[in-house]
Order: structure tokens, then sequence, then C-alpha cells
């Protein structure tokens, strides 16, 4: 990101205008997101989201924070493995939050998570205030990556875990040129069929292609004071888990 723009997907608009039109992208496809994430991956990013957790081990009484979270998908399963712990969920997006909330209402696990509308860049919470700090495919939509990887170190308790899932770069050429013919020409296409919103999909590939690969990614992370950095690629690289601590 330069001083005088960022990307919103292959565009470059003001660093102002991106959390502007990110909150208005969420907003629109809120109510399909979920059910758009299922047929977008084939079901797959529920074995990724079940990696995430397993990988993170959360214990009991845990204080966790889920950012850019805003259906509720990875708390409901964090809930799921310590029934008692403590989960914020924090989301920029007031429509994916109330999709959330409703949701997990729904599933009766509403009344044990707490829910919060906030920029990822400028959280609401106080320092080291978390055990662990999650975020599941959002941090690419983020103005300021390198702010927002501070401002997980911030909130975290020394020795509090990081882990982030994110989509990354596909190592084997195969592979990418299959990916590339889907993203570009199937996503869009499924995005305007359930959610009636094709730009918002179109927005979706784009992200991914601008979001730094894994080992930059990685060295973001270690640039904004985490420790035992460590990245597990999955589904041969179409996503990626990021793991580090607060040492």
């Amino acid at each position: 990101m330069s001083a005088k723009g960022t990307n919103f997907g292959f565009r470059t608009v003001l660093p102002g205008e991106k959390s502007r039109l990110v909150r208005q992208l969420f907003g629109r496809v809120a109510q399909r997101y979920d059910i758009m994430n299922d047929l977008m991956s084939v079901g797959i990013h529920r074995l990724w989201k079940a990696d995430m957790i397993a990988w993170l081990r959360p214990r009991p009484n845990h204080n966790i924070v889920d950012v850019a979270g805003g259906t509720g998908d990875i708390a409901q399963r964090l809930l799921r493995c310590v029934p008692d712990g403590r989960i914020v969920v924090c989301d920029v997006s007031a429509e994916m939050l109330s999709r959330g909330r409703d949701r997990l209402f729904d599933h009766g696990f509403g009344d044990r998570i707490s829910w919060t509308c906030g920029d990822a860049e400028t959280l609401p919470f106080a320092d080291s205030t978390f055990d662990a700090y999650t975020i599941a495919f959002g941090i690419r939509n983020v103005t300021r990556v390198d702010r927002a990887l501070r401002e997980a170190r911030r909130v975290l308790r020394p020795g509090g875990r990081f882990l982030c899932l994110e989509f990354g770069r596909v190592a084997a050429s195969g592979l990418a040129r299959l990916y590339d013919v889907y993203s570009f020409n199937v996503l869009p296409w499924l995005g305007n069929l359930v959610a009636g919103d094709r730009a918002a999909y179109v927005y979706l590939v784009e992200s991914i292609r601008r979001f730094p690969e894994q080992r930059e990614f990685a060295a973001m992370i270690e640039k904004a004071g985490f420790g035992l950095v460590s990245v597990r690629n999955l589904s041969g690289g179409i996503a990626a888990l990021h793991s580090a601590w607060r040492i």
C-alpha cells in the first residue's frame, strides 16, 4: 500500500475508502455468506477450519477473540471444543454480526458469545486481554495488514496464540492453472446466481491474488513482533494456516 492508494481487488482506491467498500460488500452478502462458502469450496472450508481449531487446541477458560468472524462459524466451533470458553466475535460489518447472532442463537450458542463491531486495525479491547486471537479469511480485507498484525499482538497476553487461516499461493503449476480457471470464471457466476452479487465475488478472487504469498506473510507476522512463526499449507496451498505466539 502506498500513501496515495491501496488495493481493493485489482482496483486502487484511497486508504480511507477501502474499509467503507469492504463494509458495504459484506453487508450485501451477509445473508448468503455461509452457503456461498460451502458452494465455492465444495465444503472443503469446513475441513480447513477444523484443522485450524485442532492446531489451536483451545483450553478450558481461555479468553479468545475471533476477528472478522461475523457469522460466528469459528466461534461456534470453538465453543464445541471448550464449552466454558469465553469467545468475543469482532467484525467491521454490522450486518455480518447480526447474521451471526441470529444463527448462533438458533443453535443455542448465542448467549455464550460477545459480539463487537470493530476494525481489525483499531481493536476496541485493552492490552493483553486475550489468550488467543483467531482470524479466518479476513485479514486480506483490511487496509493496513501490518497494523492489524500489531493490534493482534497488542490484545494478546504474553504467551498468547495468533492463528490465521487465509487463502494462499498454490505451488503446483497444474493445480494453479485449474484454480485460476475455477476462480475467475465459476466463483463470480456462483456469486451472481446465489448471492445476486457478482461484483463481490470478483473482488474475492482478486483480493486473494493481491494478498502476499505464504512466506511473505509469515515475514510480516514476525516483523509485527510475534515469535515462533510457522505455516501449514492446506489443499496444495489454496489455503494456509499461519501460527505465531506473543513472546
